[in-house]
């Protein structure tokens, strides 16, 4: 599902709601998430999962087309973690 079709699917839901209006909540959701996660925190969503940060360490990897050793720099990535009642919707289906 993309982010128009969740759109589309929100503004049938919500007669009162034009599609603009509804794109501009969902902007509001994701741009809500996108800064928690940028300034270290986590979202929590109950019944659908968690988002927060994990941290990766530094380490050496090789470059597959030359064999050279590469450093790769400690980051800090996105993680999304399931909810108890959708981990069971989708086990169920």
């Amino acid at each position: 599902m993309t982010k128009s079709v969740l759109i589309e699917k929100i503004a049938e839901k919500m007669e009162g709601l034009s599609k603009k209006q509804v794109e501009v909540i969902v902007e509001t959701v994701f741009e809500s998430i996108k800064e928690a996660l940028a300034t270290g925190g986590k979202v929590e969503i109950r019944g659908f999962g968690n988002f927060r940060l994990r941290n990766r360490n530094a380490r050496k990897a090789r470059n597959p087309k030359t064999g050279a050793s590469v450093s790769v720099p400690p980051k800090k990535v996105p993680f999304f973690k399931v909810g108890k009642e959708l981990r069971e919707m989708v086990n169920k289906a």
